[in-house]
């Protein structure tokens, strides 16, 4: 969660600068992300199908009360 806030936060900050630097670098800076994310998406669907340990992929045994 506060992953989130701080890549919000940095989001606020590149909008507030992106419109005084020129367009070169903000198509530049607009590659880098995509190309991040398109890295991230790769190796996530390399990754396989769920990992065996990974929290909240399991399923509690039992009945409600447990």
């Amino acid at each position: 969660m506060l992953f989130l806030v701080a890549a919000l936060l940095l989001l606020g900050v590149l909008l507030g600068a992106v419109a005084h630097v020129p367009v070169s670098v903000s198509v530049a800076g607009g590659l880098a992300i995509a190309l991040w994310l398109a890295v991230f998406a790769a190796r996530e669907r390399l990754s396989g199908p769920a990992r065996a340990g990974s929290p909240g992929r399991t399923r509690r045994r039992g009945g409600a009360g447990r």
